[in-house]
């Protein structure tokens, strides 16, 4: 048996899968699990950007690359990455803005990338929320062992799956409140459960009665007026946000979301 035998017949053995990749010629050998990760990287230095996320690629993660910042937010919603890899030095709002505007709605781990190297860059952006910092310039191998310890270490309990998003609106299930353009709107319990239903139903009609038993979780009768003032209240709260029209009505029937 030759040596690449022996190695994929132990690989399989422990579960793990060889790739081959046509510019290296190497076999690299990584589990399952990391083949799942997503990493949203948030770099503006096209060299950096480009290794980093070859070297995450060949390793089997899912590498998801940030073109606006304007929207880092938005994509982090959307893209539900496991992992953040963020430079500090980046066009429109720093780095230690956006992991800031992250801890907001998630707990996601953050690593940064930078060439700042003094302590007091390393303090502020733990302060921030970042949960580790690497300096640049690095060595690969010590980026890849940061990264796989870090997702070790943050998903051994299982992933925190607490944000839905639509239209560029969050709402964040386990603080029970909406984010939207950097705002937070505080809601009532009522408030929280008809957006709540209204987003895991998305391009959908929701039936008033259906919207009433989620409500009161009750089949005994109740006004239809009250779920009428609830909303109300709720379009009035999401106007002043800048959400007007957010919650549409289908007359004769029950309510939406605005189509994006």
């Amino acid at each position: 048996m030759g040596l690449l035998d022996f190695a994929i017949l132990l690989a399989s053995w422990f579960k793990y899968r060889f790739t081959f990749y046509p510019w290296g010629k190497s076999v690299i050998i990584r589990t399952k699990e990391e083949r799942m990760h997503k990493i949203l990287l948030v770099e503006d230095d096209q060299v950096i950007r480009q290794q980093v996320g070859k070297l995450l690629s060949e390793w089997g993660f899912e590498v998801i690359l940030v073109e606006d910042f304007m929207e880092v937010l938005t994509l982090f919603v959307q893209s539900e990455p496991h992992l953040v890899l963020m430079d500090i030095g980046l066009p429109l709002f720093n780095g230690y803005h956006w992991c800031q505007e992250i801890r907001k709605i998630s707990q996601v781990p953050i690593m940064f990338l930078s060439s700042r190297d003094q302590a007091m860059d390393i303090v502020m952006a733990i302060n921030m929320g970042a949960d580790d910092f690497i300096t640049k310039p690095f060595d690969q191998q010590v980026l890849l062992a940061k990264v796989q310890g870090l997702l070790r270490r943050s998903y051994e309990f299982g992933r925190d799956e607490s944000l839905l998003e639509y239209a560029g609106v969050i709402l964040n299930t386990k603080s029970m409140d909406l984010h939207y353009q950097g705002e937070v709107l505080s809601l009532t319990k009522n408030e929280f459960q008809i957006l709540r239903i209204l987003f895991e139903h998305a391009g959908n009609i929701v039936a008033r009665d259906d919207l009433m038993r989620e409500l009161w979780n009750s089949d005994f009768f109740i006004d239809d007026n009250t779920l009428s003032v609830n909303v109300a209240r709720l379009r009035k709260k999401l106007e002043e946000q800048g959400l007007a029209g957010f919650i549409e009505t289908k007359k004769g029937i029950g309510y939406g979301l605005k189509h994006a």
